[in-house]
């Protein structure tokens, strides 16, 4: 996974992949579409293809993280506590990660371009009731309905590039709609915090909706008709079988675990930084807080760098050079002096988008059938690790202050070095097995 994202998982995408499982048969489908049919740089439609995919980032990811740099001001608006407040992340993510490999199946059945077009206006229409949302129950409903829906649009995207996107130019294709995720998760928290130190966070969340709605009439009306899909049969057993026999696969699992405990670290920091920053001894503004989140720029770089550290590393010792950068940056974060703060967030930011990298790319390496589903699993480990991540980082602020919070991520992060651990273990035995014993 190259590119860093705010929350999106990146799937790693095999133009020469089998097909799903989850479709048992497909109407006359051609073994692979002409590469005359499909989008290229330079041919009509490629261009309004990108900014549509690129507009849609925008939109899913602004709405899915919107009130994340808001919580200090939702926590004192409705009387609540910073565990309370946290929901109304969690919900969202956690409705997504149990959402999206049902609607990946169904984007098979009835279309990508359809389930995306559907996921961004439902999304959008509650994105537009949330601002009014009359108490912290109703903002929790209503956000879990968002994540929801926002669930069919990454998994739909990444299938609608690989079917109509000429292999040498999927990779730029998807870098485009993964800097979409990137900037939507970034923006989106920017521009609450400043409209919010402004105006109060519910005209926030309703400048949120705002740019969704742009993004998503963008996207309606830019987005190309698909012209190498074609629908298939759902099989739930089929599905059922490939679910099962990844979850049975010991590595990929492995990968899930080390995906949700690395966004639980994540989750649980960002969640709870502005909490911290709004009170003494810095007594941050709603924007400068916001502001914060353009450190989520360093993951770029740390992810893009993630290949190369395992070409010099390999893949457990990448790994544990990101955890040791998430300690080193969750301890950091401890001091009461701003500047150390930062630099254990730029740490954090960094350790976790190079671990996340890793692991998501390593899933599509591991599943040799039933790709678009072992890449779903992850994606539903990785925004369950948000949700907890964020739910249990409030909380452990509530009873134990930061420290409490850190505690909380060093535990994740000792939960990745176990599994690394027992990961190089394995691996050695395994290599020990295939040599033949001397005499």
């Amino acid at each position: 996974m190259p590119p860093a994202d705010t929350g999106a998982s990146t799937v790693v995408v095999d133009a020469s992949a089998p097909s799903s499982p989850v479709i048992t048969s497909r109407a006359a489908a051609p073994a692979a579409p002409p590469a005359t049919e499909r989008l290229e740089p330079g041919r009509p439609g490629y261009r309004k293809m990108s900014f549509a995919l690129f507009a849609a980032g925008v939109a899913a990811f602004a709405l899915l993280y919107s009130t994340q740099a808001l919580l200090p001001a939702i926590s004192a608006s409705y009387g609540v506590s910073a565990g309370q407040a946290s929901w109304t992340v969690s919900a969202a993510t956690g409705a997504l990660a149990l959402c999206v490999l049902p609607l990946s199946a169904l984007s098979e059945r009835f279309g990508r371009r359809q389930m995306m077009t559907a996921s961004l206006t439902v999304a959008v229409l509650v994105g537009m009731l949330v601002p009014f949302a009359p108490s912290i129950g109703w903002l929790i409903a209503l956000r879990a309905v968002q994540g929801a829906a926002l669930a069919g649009l990454p998994a739909s995207a990444m299938a609608y590039l690989a079917e109509e996107v000429r292999p040498k130019a999927l990779i730029a294709a998807i870098g485009l709609f993964v800097a979409g995720n990137s900037i939507g998760g970034m923006s989106g928290r920017i521009l609450t915090g400043w409209v919010a130190q402004a105006w109060g966070w519910r005209a926030a969340l309703a400048a949120v909706g705002l740019l969704a709605v742009a993004c998503a009439v963008a996207f309606h009306f830019l987005i190309p008709k698909a012209r190498n899909f074609t629908p298939g049969t759902l099989n739930p057993k089929a599905l059922a079988k490939t679910v099962a026999t990844h979850l049975g696969n010991p590595l990929l699992v492995r990968l899930y675990a080390i995906g949700a405990l690395f966004m639980t670290v994540f989750g649980a920091v960002y969640t709870v930084i502005g909490y911290r920053l709004v009170e003494e001894p810095f007594s941050l503004p709603q924007g400068v807080i916001g502001s914060i989140f353009l450190v989520y720029l360093v993951g770029t770089v740390s992810s893009a760098a993630a290949g190369r550290l395992v070409a010099r590393l390999g893949r457990r010792g990448a790994l544990y050079l990101a955890v040791s950068t998430t300690t080193v940056g969750l301890l950091l974060s401890l001091a009461d002096q701003l500047a150390s703060v930062l630099l254990g967030l730029v740490l954090i930011t960094a350790g976790f988008f190079a671990g996340h990298a890793v692991a998501s790319s390593s899933v599509s390496r591991t599943a040799t059938t039933g790709r678009a589903q072992a890449s779903a699993l992850y994606q539903s480990a990785y925004y369950l690790g948000s949700s907890a991540g964020g739910t249990l980082g409030a909380v452990a602020f509530h009873a134990g202050g930061w420290a409490a919070t850190v505690a909380l991520g060093l535990l994740a992060v000792l939960g990745v070095v176990s599994i690394t651990l027992y990961g190089t273990r394995v691996a050695r035995a395994e290599r020990r097995a295939l040599v033949p014993a001397t005499r």
